[in-house]
């Protein structure tokens, strides 16, 4: 799974890194609750765990805003509070699982796979992603817009299904370059420029009134209006 962790104690932190890569998830840690929301917000995660008392905005917070904002992605928490109102409180703000620290990692990775496997029962999967007239066939992996196939090269197919998932909100250089490449620094590379450039000329966009636009000094954004 895709798991976002939120945890500002670092030993915490790479404790729970190390032990659920070994279970073959990919994680991403977000360090106070700003950047938690950011992070939760634009990008799509499998589940969020979180620990309750962080810098900037609380976990409790953190996760009653993500839900006030239609995110419904399970949030497990993670904290030192363990009493019954601290996990009444945690359930309360939309939580749905609840772990009291000091941890071992084969119960947070069971938790995990729980949490996982009642996502999946509640989601049907997801077999053609669509945005204005543009659509994917995640089982083919084949691309078409008003119907017409698309020749897209593989990175410019993950490229364009990052922006499709997040359809509406600006994506960043930043976070095209990690989850497209894999990077977690930024290189001095027109990477991105230049697949966004061949991929705007496949779907046919003569300008930056595309569906493709460009959020000059922030990133990407593909437009969601319609056909």
């Amino acid at each position: 799974m895709r798991i976002l962790l939120v945890e500002d104690d670092r030993e915490t932190a790479d404790y729970a890194l190390q032990g659920l890569t070994r279970e073959g998830h990919s994680l991403r840690v977000a360090t106070d609750g700003r950047e938690a929301l950011l992070l939760a917000s634009c990008e799509d995660w499998d589940l969020l765990v979180v620990d309750r008392m962080l810098p900037h905005l609380d976990g409790l917070a953190l996760v009653r805003m993500l839900r006030a904002g239609g995110t419904t992605t399970p949030a497990l928490f993670l904290t030192a509070l363990g009493e019954v109102n601290d996990r009444v409180a945690g359930l309360q703000a939309g939580g749905d699982d609840y772990l009291v620290k000091p941890f071992a990692l084969a119960e947070l990775a069971a938790r995990v796979e729980a949490l996982g496997r009642r996502a999946q029962r509640q989601v049907p999967p997801e077999t053609v992603l669509s945005v204005g007239d543009i659509e994917i066939d995640l089982l083919t992996h084949l691309a078409r817009r008003r119907g017409e196939p698309l020749d897209l090269q593989e990175r410019e197919l993950r490229i364009l299904e990052y922006l499709m998932r997040n359809a509406g909100r600006v994506v960043t250089r930043t976070m095209l370059l990690e989850s497209i490449w894999g990077f977690h620094f930024t290189p001095r590379t027109n990477l991105v420029e230049s697949n966004i450039s061949r991929l705007r000329t496949k779907l046919g966009q003569e300008s930056d009134a595309g569906p493709i636009e460009t959020v000059r000094g922030l990133g990407y954004r593909l437009h969601v209006r319609g056909r």
